[in-house]
């Protein structure tokens, strides 16, 4: 799926070109299925996603809708109890548990059902 690291490259340069700042991080998550980019804005990141192959989420993601919003991710202090309030209060969830994430960091999404089609990631600090 050479097409869409391409385009990851594309966005990369357009985000260095529009905000003059530079990548402060990148890696492949290939648990995940991704590359990402991350660009430090303020005390948050703007991550940029390519698909390591079609058969990846990302990689059907972009497939079935283009280039776009994929998720919008929130820091939490204890991800296993942002899972569990959410749990109680009825959210369905992609994931269970946390799992590897990039930067050191544990991850979960939040099922898009649950919050009027916005997939969700929460993602605790190393």
């Amino acid at each position: 799926m050479a097409d869409r690291r391409l385009d990851l490259e594309g966005a990369v340069e357009e985000y260095r070109s529009a905000f003059a700042l530079e990548p402060a991080h990148r890696e492949r998550v290939e648990e995940q299925g991704v590359e990402e980019v991350l660009f430090a804005v303020g005390t948050s990141y703007i991550q940029l996603l390519g698909a390591l192959g079609p058969d990846t989420p990302v990689g059907k993601f972009l497939q079935r809708r283009g280039e776009g919003v994929h998720h919008i991710g929130y820091r939490v202090g204890n991800l296993d109890e942002a899972l569990e309030l959410l749990r109680d209060a009825g959210v369905p969830l992609v994931d269970e548990r946390g799992r590897r994430g990039s930067r050191g960091t544990t991850v979960a999404f939040v099922h898009p059902k649950g919050l009027r089609g916005v997939l969700l990631e929460l993602v605790q600090e190393g």
